[in-house]
């Protein structure tokens, strides 16, 4: 992922002076949300999979803005004070610590009471940096412990891409990880929207099927391959990885526009041949560079494996579950699935 830049310190909190209002102002003793003009429930979203969440579990009784706009790359993400101010205003937030540190300071100084972190509805796992790059994901729950903050940091110095916990925050990645995310959101809509409570749950558990559904494809789909192991610039799918009994191999991990170092190269080199790699990972927010100079340097293919971090025309699908589809039709071929 490309460094991300951090809004300057003063210039956010005097923005947050400006324009936040607190929801704890003027709610009073109650767990419910004032709701907007609009009579919906005001939701501001941090990134393309928290709002893909609020829409489908709101449905018509929420607006949702999100703050990260389509095709703007997250982690890059630099806040206006309007959109800071508007943090405050709104009745929920849902967001993804560890993702967007700009994000992550204006929540925590909006004080929204109904504020939802999404890597605290799921389990997240630390995972063994890869030999040759910053930004790994093997050695899950199933193939050893997992690290404390501490060894993490110490095996990964300067790694910039993971919550304050050393831990992957991919989990939407996941369908049944994103599945307990959707639960959790699910109930705090209840909680803010008491009225609407019924419908919160009928559609939570509509979701939470439909994720199950997805799961399965990708179960029966990814069951038989000639191969186990895919190379990716992004190291982002290793839960997904971890649930299927694949082997992630990241190029650069943090920054996938960088140059990968030789050695890593010839490392990569050795995996393609050994493991019987046919196709090079890139993503549709930033630059296909590096996955072309492996690809032409090793004799493989190319294609587009999407982290999902935002949707845009030059997405292979129009929500998350067509571009997971999408996403699972190009594993399935270049992992020669049978």
């Amino acid at each position: 992922m490309n460094v991300r830049r951090l809004i300057p310190t003063t210039a956010l909190a005097g923005a947050v002076a400006l324009g936040i209002v607190s929801l704890s102002a003027c709610a009073g003793t109650s767990d419910a949300a004032d709701k907007g003009s609009s009579g919906k429930l005001d939701v501001v979203a941090s990134f393309y999979p928290m709002q893909y969440l609020a829409e489908q579990i709101g449905a018509g009784h929420v607006a949702v803005n999100t703050l990260t706009k389509p095709g703007v790359e997250p982690h890059d993400l630099e806040l206006k004070p309007r959109q800071i101010g508007e943090l405050g205003e709104a009745d929920v937030i849902l967001y993804l610590k560890g993702i967007q540190p700009a994000v992550d300071d204006a929540i925590a100084q909006a004080g929204v009471k109904n504020t939802v972190d999404a890597a605290t509805l799921t389990k997240l796992e630390a995972h063994g940096a890869e030999v040759g790059h910053e930004h790994g994901h093997e050695g899950e729950e199933h193939a050893g412990e997992e690290h404390s903050a501490e060894e993490h940091a110490a095996e990964e110095e300067g790694h910039d891409h993971s919550t304050e916990t050393g831990t992957d925050p991919h989990i939407w990645l996941d369908p049944v990880k994103y599945a307990e995310v959707a639960k959790g959101v699910g109930t705090a809509l209840e909680k803010a929207d008491p009225a609407n409570a019924a419908d919160y749950k009928k559609n939570t558990d509509a979701l939470v099927k439909k994720l199950g559904a997805l799961d399965t494809e990708f179960e029966t789909g990814l069951k038989n391959t000639t191969t186990k192991t895919f190379i990716t610039t992004h190291s982002a799918f290793g839960y997904l990885a971890e649930r299927h009994g694949l082997e992630q191999e990241g190029i650069t991990g943090i920054d996938p526009e960088s140059e990968p170092s030789p050695a890593r190269i010839k490392e990569l080199q050795d995996i393609a041949k050994k493991d019987k790699v046919s196709t090079v990972f890139f993503e549709t927010l930033a630059s296909d560079k590096t996955a072309k100079t492996l690809a032409g340097d090793t004799g493989l293919k190319t294609d587009v494996l999407d982290p999902l971090e935002g949707i845009t025309d030059k997405s292979k699908g129009d929500d998350y579950i067509e571009v997971m589809q999408s996403n699972l039709a190009a594993l399935k071929k270049a992992l020669g699935a049978k």
